[in-house]
């Protein structure tokens, strides 16, 4: 089956109603706020957004009312940027359905894809859509809530030595769980299968919570073969306010050895109370990370209502959560004390508002689909699209959406150059693969 997509669904999609991602409101900290500006300015930023943003001439893709009509952006292009002057035509077409719901797909070498459910199975899906039986070794997950087994990376050196890392929601008793990340070693099978051995979890999120939202998680190599391990700050009141403290796992992106070792050039490796694995903090909820290929790591986590954040997490730096942030919470209230800057704590280089909701991130590296070489691109769980960004000198030029007409947990760049997404409905999955053209 094949799929058409038109610029039309597009706008269509893009004034969807947001999709509820309960929280709380944060409490007031000692944080020196920046001055909050009015809808007029709000305004007047993204005429400046269009005006400089390479001179594209279409407008943004979003263009209903912010969910913080009062909160303006800090600098041009930080959001709403224009859509290309042209429209990137995409086709979809189903490579399998009726899937268990996925949280991540990786290639193999082979080009067969190995994917996680988040009911807590792996599977290897063939290029033709075939699902081999449940992988043996998976250890157990919390499913509740947003938790289960989540992303999945194959090791630098995998045709070598065949280890898998994979995060997941892990069970610690009495209700309390935390993400953790393993390493096994994927033995492969003949009937599209295999089974996982030597597998040993390398981190732990500390503290454990009983709650069953906000795990996070992605995991991504560095060039120097160290990984970058995403976590979730869990969503509750005042739990989520750990984001802040250097000695919580909560709201942080961590840096380790693949053998669960700390990196000796990690910000916090010598400092007194710290978790020395932490390499950013003051972060939400990231469920997309993707080291580029100049080697540096960007993330898309998740706000509120409105505050979605593409940043490149620096060593050391605070990226506010939830004392400085974007958008309001659910119910419209300000989020703590409603500021968008403060000293000490970083801007993102992109928000949305509304939301786009992300879950997975690649960069387009092929032939296919040569006007995205470069390009970032984005799965979109309330825009039911891939989002497709463009940054140039550390800045957002345009931003286009490919829309997939359901939700889109995870995207990734197949080795023949296509496109691949992993899109859901409350009880399954798709695998859907885009090629150039606008289909017959």
């Amino acid at each position: 089956m094949r799929l058409r997509f038109s610029r039309a669904l597009a706008t269509a999609l893009a004034k969807a109603t947001a999709l509820a991602k309960a929280t709380a409101l944060a409490p007031a900290t000692a944080f020196a706020p920046a001055a909050v500006v009015g809808p007029a300015a709000f305004i007047a930023a993204q005429a400046v957004t269009v005006a400089d943003a390479h001179a594209q001439s279409r407008p943004p893709v979003e263009t209903g009312p912010p969910n913080a009509p009062g909160q303006s952006p800090a600098f041009a292009a930080q959001t709403r940027a224009p859509q290309p002057d042209d429209a990137t035509a995409a086709t979809g077409e189903i490579v399998a359905r009726d899937l268990p719901r996925l949280w991540a797909l990786e290639f193999l070498p082979d080009r067969r894809m190995l994917v996680t459910a988040k009911d807590g199975a792996m599977h290897i899906v063939t290029q033709d859509g075939h699902v081999g039986p449940e992988i043996a070794g998976v250890p157990d997950v919390d499913p509740r809530g947003q938790g289960g087994l989540l992303d999945v990376a194959l090791d630098p050196n995998f045709a070598e030595n065949g280890l898998v890392y994979f995060s997941f929601s892990q069970p610690r008793g009495d209700g309390v769980n935390g993400t953790a990340v393993a390493r096994a070693r994927l033995e492969l099978r003949q009937g599209n299968t295999g089974s996982l051995s030597d597998v040993t979890v390398i981190f732990e999120q500390t503290p454990g919570y009983a709650g069953t939202r906000h795990y996070g998680s992605r995991l991504a190599f560095a060039q120097d073969g160290t990984l970058f391990v995403t976590v979730g700050e869990r969503s509750d009141q005042p739990i989520r306010d750990q984001a802040q403290d250097l000695a919580s796992g909560l709201g942080k992106v961590f840096r380790i050895n693949t053998d669960g070792s700390i990196p000796a050039d990690n910000p916090f490796a010598n400092t007194p109370g710290a978790q020395p694995a932490i390499w950013s903090y003051g972060h939400r909820n990231i469920q997309s990370a993707v080291v580029a290929q100049d080697g540096t790591l960007w993330t898309v986590e998740h706000g509120a209502r409105g505050g979605d954040e593409l940043n490149a997490p620096l060593p050391g730096r605070n990226y506010g959560w939830p004392v400085v942030t974007y958008g309001v919470s659910y119910g419209g209230q300000p989020i703590g004390r409603g500021v968008t800057a403060a000293e000490g704590t970083e801007q993102p280089v992109y928000y949305w508002d509304p939301v786009i909701a992300p879950s997975g991130m690649d960069q387009y590296r092929g032939d296919a689909f040569p006007a995205w070489q470069g390009h970032f691109l984005i799965g979109g769980l309330r825009t039911q699209a891939v989002v497709v960004v463009d940054v140039e000198d550390g800045r957002v030029v345009t931003e286009e959406w490919v829309p997939m007409a359901m939700r889109v947990r995870d995207v990734k760049v197949g080795p023949d150059g296509l496109v691949y997404a992993v899109t859901e409905t409350n009880t399954s999955s798709r695998i859907v693969k885009l090629t150039p053209g606008s289909g017959s």
